[in-house]
């Protein structure tokens, strides 16, 4: 098996790039606490409350198909009242027991999650589906709601904000999250202390806030997602909206970093959304997972292909996980 160790790492420390992101320096445990609190109630205010309660999931099984080594099935499960959202569910054979599990986030595609679970088969390498299910997790791709059926990506933010006035995008792709670990949990093969998550792009956008607002992530991949705001679209009405551009908006994602500490976190680049720019936002966040003991967690790999998967990076983030997921 190959092991994370074994493969070359670009470090935080390796490229020094200049930054208006400042380090989050703790001296303590309880120091971080603190401010752990007061990070998460800052971006509250930012994207919004999550619900507190959660309506039941109603799971309903739409189709099945036998593949060598895993089944794949077509599902849908309640987001919230009135609103529910489609998936496919990869689950090993035999059955397993209690077996790791990971969330895929698809990129921005027309076919949706159809390209994360195989359905089109037009870009083998981001199949991360059968991939990860061919190592033993059982794994759900579910649909991003911006490719709802019935609107464009500004249409359907305009339908989710209509029932949530104080949301942007990214909250709701973060609630799809949470409640896609939710489907997860509910499975009895799963088991609940193994669960990742692990996106391309858009995908990896939506890693990244899983991370930082799902504490039962235990690892998380983000590939190519452009983890800084600067870095990519992230201004855009689907994700946080016009506000981050407004003078004095204060927040930035090395917090977010910081807060899926000390949590596994990869970070993977290609050159064009992420690579040496990213790298002072791990380095923002390193000392929080310094202070925690959990330095090892916090890692980066530049690929240096484009805006791509390539096999180096999944071996590396297939790696990452069986690092984390599967002992």
């Amino acid at each position: 098996m190959i092991t994370f160790a074994k493969i070359q790492l670009a470090a935080w420390a390796v490229v020094h790039v200049a930054s208006a992101v400042e380090p989050i320096n703790t001296p303590s445990v309880d120091a971080w606490n603190t401010k752990r609190t007061e990070l998460r109630a800052a971006w509250e205010k930012v994207i919004g409350k999550f619900p507190a309660n959660k309506a039941p999931l109603e799971v309903k099984l739409e189709a099945v198909e036998d593949f060598p080594g895993y089944t794949r099935r077509k599902v849908s499960y309640t987001i919230e009242a009135g609103v529910r959202e489609d998936a496919a569910l990869f689950v090993p054979k035999p059955a397993p027991t209690k077996s790791p599990a990971v969330v895929v986030f698809h990129q921005t595609v027309k076919t949706h999650y159809g390209q994360a679970a195989g359905y089109d088969a037009s870009a083998p390498d981001l199949m991360m589906g059968p991939q990860l299910a061919a190592r033993g997790y059982i794994v759900v791709c579910p649909r991003c709601f911006i490719f709802d059926d019935g609107a464009d990506y500004k249409g359907n933010v305009a339908k989710m904000q209509a029932r949530h006035p104080g949301w942007s995008g990214i909250t709701r792709m973060t609630w799809d999250g949470i409640r896609a670990v939710d489907f997860l949990e509910s499975l009895p093969g799963v088991d609940r202390a193994r669960i990742g998550v692990i996106g391309h792009s858009l995908g990896a956008k939506e890693s990244l806030y899983a991370a930082a607002f799902d504490e039962r992530v235990r690892a998380s991949v983000s590939c190519e997602g452009g983890v800084g705001l600067a870095l990519s679209n992230w201004q855009d009405v689907w994700y946080l909206g016009s506000k981050i551009k407004e003078p004095g908006f204060a927040r930035d994602h090395h917090e977010l970093l910081a807060l899926a500490a000390p949590r596994g976190f990869l970070l993977i680049g290609g050159v064009k959304a992420d690579g040496d720019p990213s790298l002072p936002y791990l380095d923002a966040a390193r000392p929080v997972f310094e202070v925690l003991g959990a330095e090892r967690n916090l890692r980066f790999f530049n690929h240096g292909q484009g805006h791509n998967y390539p096999s180096d990076a999944r071996k590396l983030a297939e790696a990452f996980l069986d690092e984390h997921l599967q002992r």
